[in-house]
């Protein structure tokens, strides 16, 4: 199969015209000086070399081999080591990490694409380096000046590994049940003992050394904190001191992601390190989990991406049937591209996709005027974050899933053999809907915290935003921008049916959630899909301009009635749901 290769003008598109990144980094003194257009774009198309060059080449061989316990030791494939050495000299690992400890100090909204880059080249590879940028987000925000000293430069340069432990065999997302203690010490430090499993990166041979955020329970508290616990121990002057007490039970035989090691951790007395104040451990790790959140999400994106260059490219060449209305060449046969089937995929794909990363690049944009603003600005952008993560998480992967499906549909029973590589993408996918909490919680919190909590005060005013937008889109088809107002609408609409119903139907919430946040998805994507047809008609390449309208053709004429399908789910309420008692099933 043909090399990834990144979609960077679409990249730019977004970034120059869509959302108008110039602007939003000028406004911003902490990102004035640190990025302009030409930086960001110098930086994608270095990154875009990275993926394709040193990343994609390991994705195959690292998924045949696998990683491999032996003894004390977890073994990654051939040439992750090196490559991960390569791929930290260049500063990618701190790529959005804070200046003062040794980060680039980059936007989210760069920081996405090249993330999406990562995974459609090398999910497997790119865990180790998200786990270890998230681990060191939430030091940063979290933990004191000592900690931050001791660990962030390490950490953003790439000699050490981050991980992030929570999960425990009979405490998965009920985090209250965990059991793993934390003795404080005299010198302040704790003694953390306990295990954890599904842990990514948990253990590996790429850095010298693997911090953990470990969730404890200190002597008589309910509540839960937040430990560093390091590998191997830290000593005062920064070297590496002796093991810690930190050491993997085994890994897991998981159904993708087989270059990752994910593994069952145990912890004997090991030294750890408050961060942040006790019994508020899920808060500082929500820090990273959000941002966590929004990097699987790109999983899923990046995935598709990379399905639908492979399923594009074999539907070009695949030579099987003859077109409806005959061959325009009178061959026997034709690329498969002439099939009305094989056309839906692929468009559902492609629009999917792209819209998908508009839905990256917008959520990038509100964390980073969430961290830089501020005022009102910044506080509206805090709500958004929290409207759109869940969203971001759930919707992209979701839908990533889909189109690494239709495209191994695509190649046929080829798809479904390892020789093409596209059922590999498949198999990686699967596993972003269930981490980070899966998917049916992502609809729970966004439904039952981020949309009824307030009284649907903050989708009211997203949605007004949005229509405020519509009316300024001069170029935009005006039925199209009906259809999406109307969308929006209903969507709030049902929002307060839901709101007004929650507290009388208290499984309302739990049961439609999934059907409320596919609908968001689709109506969002709408949006999305009307601005950058928009923002294209005065694009350069005028062939780059028609794509995304015939694109944007197909979503609405095929693709946004999905909205209003999940509405009606919605709609229709609990009953039929909870009914039927449990001993039934």
């Amino acid at each position: 199969m043909n090399p990834y290769q990144a979609p960077l003008k679409d990249m730019q598109f977004l970034l120059e015209q869509v959302f108008d990144a110039q602007a939003t980094w000028e406004q911003l003194p902490a990102m004035a000086d640190v990025v302009d257009m030409d930086t960001a774009l110098a930086i994608l198309d270095e990154a875009n070399k990275i993926s394709r060059d040193l990343l994609h080449p390991l994705n195959r061989s690292g998924d045949e081999q696998g990683v491999v316990h032996k003894g004390n030791d977890i073994i990654t494939p051939d040439g992750f080591k090196e490559v991960y050495q390569q791929f930290s000299e260049g500063g990618w690992v701190g790529l959005c990490g804070e200046s003062d400890f040794g980060g680039m100090g980059m936007p989210k909204m760069l920081g996405v694409l090249v993330d999406e880059m990562n995974y459609s080249s090398c999910n497997s590879f790119t865990l180790y380096n998200s786990l270890t940028a998230g681990a060191a987000l939430c030091i940063n925000a979290h933990a004191n000046d000592e900690l931050k000293q001791t660990y962030l430069p390490n950490l953003y340069s790439g000699q050490w590994a981050g991980a992030m432990d929570m999960t425990e065999p009979h405490a998965g997302s009920d985090l209250k049940g965990i059991r793993t203690k934390a003795e404080p010490l005299d010198d302040g430090s704790y003694s953390i003992t306990g295990n954890k499993i599904f842990i990514t990166g948990g253990d590996h041979d790429l850095t010298e050394n693997v911090i953990h955020l470990v969730l404890a329970k200190l002597p008589g508290s309910k509540g839960i904190s937040l430990f560093i616990v390091p590998k191997i121990s830290v000593n005062a002057d920064g070297s590496l001191g002796e093991s810690n007490g930190v050491t993997v039970g085994s890994i897991e035989h998981k159904m993708g992601l087989k270059a990752s090691a994910t593994c069952v951790m145990n912890y004997d007395n090991a030294k750890g390190f408050l961060v942040g104040e006790p019994d508020r451990g899920l808060v500082c790790m929500f820090t990273m989990m959000n941002y966590e959140r929004l990097a699987i999400g790109l999983q899923g994106l990046g995935n598709a991406q990379a399905a639908y260059q492979m399923a594009s490219d074999y539907a070009k060449e695949r030579l099987q049937g003859v077109a409806a209305a005959g061959s325009a060449t009178g061959a026997t046969s034709d690329p498969i591209i002439v099939h009305g089937d094989v056309r839906r995929m692929l468009l559902t794909i492609r629009a999917m996709t792209e819209a998908g990363r508009a839905l990256s690049v917008y959520t990038g944009k509100q964390l980073d005027l969430a961290k830089y603003a501020s005022g009102d600005v910044q506080a509206k952008a805090a709500r958004y974050v929290g409207l759109l993560t869940p969203v971001s998480k759930a919707f992209l992967t979701d839908r990533g899933l889909d189109a690494t499906v239709m495209g191994q549909q695509v190649f046929g029973g080829h798809g479904y053999i390892r020789e093409t590589g596209i059922e590999q993408f498949v198999r990686d996918t699967r596993i972003a809907q269930i981490y980070e909490g899966t998917n049916g919680i992502q609809a729970i919190d966004f439904l039952g915290r981020k949309i009824t909590y307030d009284n649907v005060v903050t989708l009211t005013e997203f949605v007004a935003e949005v229509n405020a937008s519509l009316a300024q889109l001069t170029q935009a088809n005006a039925e199209h921008k009906a259809m999406v107002s109307q969308v929006f609408a209903e969507l709030l609409t049902t929002a307060n049916y839901v709101n007004d119903n929650k507290k009388t139907q208290p499984a309302l919430v739990n049961s439609c959630a999934v059907d409320f946040l596919d609908a968001f998805g689709y109506a969002l994507y709408g949006y999305f899909w009307l601005l950058m047809a928009d923002k294209a008609s005065s694009h350069e390449d005028k062939t780059f301009a028609a794509q995304k309208q015939f694109v944007a053709d197909f979503y609405m004429d095929k693709l946004l009635s999905k909205s209003q399908y999940h509405l009606s789910q919605v709609n229709q309420g609990d009953k039929s749901i909870m009914a039927m008692p449990a001993e039934m099933f």
